[in-house]
């Protein structure tokens, strides 16, 4: 075992977890016979239906002490979802079970399905101890076999995984594990990976414990010689289709579509996530491995029926009239606070408005590898971004978009952060329609039509064409302002504006030329540089074939500019780094380096995001930050609330 801990990276993170996450979060053990559960577990106990539940908690289930009281069972939590593309909404709520997470005010990485975990002196290698006992939700033992079907079966599968998740590499390795015994696996990395922690605590990268053997190998030719016959059966490609329709990712609405695949979270999928689904229901877990201070199962809550409703103006009439519980996704605007805080009384809610982690509102992606080539050149010549931020009038979006409640700003890290960039921040951010038209005259853009918009030498008009989620009012809002306002230097905005899948479909297709999304990395910057530099195929709008080029090693994808593989050098290195001193150098050089190139358009900071929690709603922490890697409300431990 690994008892030594290098003092040079100790500081990496905040506190001092390294020595903390050796005793795991856990209360002192409750007495045998302490365990119950909720009243309906109890008579499937009773009718020989289902094990007593200290059959099937762990040996040592995790103990959750409350936020403001030990709950009672019982009850449906309401909230809404969006069409049939809002998995990522389900998720929050039902949480993701990692072998770690972030505390509840999001200050430090704490043990979750991993009971305890070491790290040897370099970072190289992680051991992580398995709570003894644990089972599935069909009740068979989750081990150290679970993760190894995943890592040596899929995640090292080349025909299955074609690009592997960022969050097990270092060095530009894979991680190996080893099975130390069935509640022991080890991690080894080929280079320093003082951040494995905080990554595997994101959403997107609790796959080690998504896989359950016993359940996924039947669609694995390994394990499953007549895999083709299933395949033909279900009339999917091949094996890797069906893999991921049973067993899949947890960014994928397939996760919540087989109400048969076993799982560790604390609510299980009874009405599945599909394209025609009206509503989804995900009801207790009666296996699930954590426990109040009173030994009571969690949790509390019997269910959580989320209907789907297409319209977002219609979600925010469904809070107001009473008819949801918890809904902060989709109402989350700015322009929707006057109207939520006029209704609370009728509604039966209180508001609560959450802290925005992020870094702009609405960042402007102008895309570096627009199929448009003449829109191309203008994208990465720097005088053509300054003018359009220059053309660009954020007091107007701030008063008339977000009612006031934010201020100008470009990207990066909040002051209160240490890693704050002044450059990054402010530059370009005056309204200088004079300074915008100057640069764009002096490009050769001095020709105009006859609606006063710009042509390019060869005679074409100068258009954008941005693509938006008309869901989105925030974001709708935004482009219709910069529609007005950048046609007074004569550049033509054309609005795209689509459903959410579309607009994921447009940004994986590259057919677009700017999109507008927030920026993250407010406070997070170590974890999240969307606006920095190319990290995500899926969200790094500035050039997805950029960031496909460095996900793939450069096997897919377009060659970057010289400054991005820059960037992206430096962070392969902060990945590495072994020292404190050392990733924050790497970090601000990537900052510095961001804020010269200017690839990225600020509009106004990130407003604080409002939303509706039913006044019956217990055990809600109301200074819950509003993030992705936070997953909110996941963070908080909805398995905790309850109704009074």
């Amino acid at each position: 075992m690994y008892t030594k801990t290098n003092p040079g990276i100790a500081p990496r993170l905040r506190g001092n977890w390294r020595i903390t996450a050796l005793a795991a979060l856990l209360a002192l053990p409750l007495g045998a016979g302490a365990f119950t559960s909720a009243p309906e577990l109890q008579k499937l106990e009773k009718d020989g239906k289902l094990p007593p539940v200290e059959k099937r908690l762990p040996d040592k289930p995790e103990v959750i002490t409350p936020l403001q009281s030990v709950g009672k069972y019982g009850g449906t939590l309401r909230s809404a979802l969006r069409a049939n593309n809002d998995y990522n909404a389900v998720l929050r709520l039902v949480g993701n079970q990692s072998l770690v997470r972030w505390n509840t005010d999001m200050s430090k990485i704490v043990p979750n399905v991993a009971e305890s975990w070491t790290v040897n002196a370099d970072a190289t290698e992680y051991t992580f101890k398995l709570r003894r006992g644990m089972k599935w939700s069909d009740g068979v033992p989750f081990t150290a076999d679970d993760i190894l079907f995943y890592t040596e079966d899929l995640l090292q599968n080349k025909t299955f995984m074609t690009v592997p998740p960022a969050a097990y590499q270092a060095g530009g390795n894979l991680l190996s594990a080893e099975k130390i015994d069935d509640y022991t696996i080890r991690f080894k990395f080929t280079a320093p990976y003082v951040a494995f922690p905080e990554n595997i605590a994101h959403p997107t990268a609790q796959m080690l414990v998504m896989y359950p053997k016993h359940y996924c190998q039947k669609f694995h030719p390994k394990y499953n010689p007549k895999v083709e016959e299933l395949v033909k059966a279900s009339f999917t490609k091949d094996w890797p289709t069906l893999m991921r329709s049973h067993c899949s990712d947890p960014e994928s609405p397939s996760r919540w579509s087989d109400p048969e695949k076993p799982t560790l979270d604390p609510w299980l999928v009874q009405i599945p996530y599909n394209g025609s689904s009206t509503q989804v229901v995900v009801q207790r877990n009666p296996y699930f491995w954590q426990v109040d201070t009173k030994g009571q199962q969690l949790p509390y809550i019997n269910e959580l029926r989320l209907p789907v409703i297409s319209e977002p103006e219609t979600i925010v009439l469904a809070a107001i009239n009473g008819q949801l519980d918890f809904q902060f996704r989709h109402i989350g605007l700015t322009q929707n606070l006057p109207i939520l805080t006029e209704n609370m009384a009728k509604g039966g809610y209180r508001v609560l408005k959450l802290e925005d982690i992020s870094s702009d509102a609405a960042g402007l992606f102008l895309n570096q590898s627009t199929k448009n080539e003449k829109l191309r050149a203008l994208i990465r010549n720097k005088d053509f971004r300054v003018a359009l931020s220059l053309a660009t009038n954020r007091a107007e979006i701030n008063d008339i978009v977000y009612l006031g409640q934010s201020s100008p700003w470009q990207i990066g890290p909040k002051k209160q952060n240490r890693f704050y960039n002044e450059q990054l921040a402010t530059q370009y951010l005056n309204y200088d329609l004079k300074a915008a038209n100057a640069l764009l005259d002096k490009m050769g853009l001095h020709k105009r039509d006859s609606e006063g918009y710009r042509l390019y030498p060869q005679g074409e008009r100068v258009s954008i064409h941005g693509i938006v989620e008309i869901s989105s009012g925030d974001y709708m809002g935004t482009m219709e302002l910069l529609r007005r306002q950048w046609s007074k230097v004569g550049v033509d905005l054309v609005i795209m504006s689509s459903e959410r899948s579309l607009y994921y479909d447009r940004t994986n297709l590259n057919n677009y030329d700017m999109g507008i999304f927030i920026v993250g990395g407010g406070l997070d910057p170590q974890y999240d540089k969307t606006g920095i530099f190319v990290w995500s195929p899926m969200e790094s709008r500035q050039s997805i074939l950029w960031a496909k080029w460095a996900a793939t090693g450069g096997k897919q994808g377009e060659e970057p500019s010289a400054s991005m593989k820059k960037r992206i050098e430096l962070n392969e290195k902060f990945k590495v780094a072994k020292t404190q001193t050392e990733a924050d150098a790497l970090l601000r050089q990537m900052l510095q380096i961001a804020a010269d190139e200017f690839e990225v358009i600020g509009t106004v900071a990130a407003a604080r995001v409002p939303g509706i929690v039913s006044t019956r709603l217990v055990n809600v922490y109301d200074k819950m930050p509003w993030a992705w890697p936070y997953a909110t409300p996941a963070g908080s431990l909805p398995q905790q609330f309850y109704f009074k």
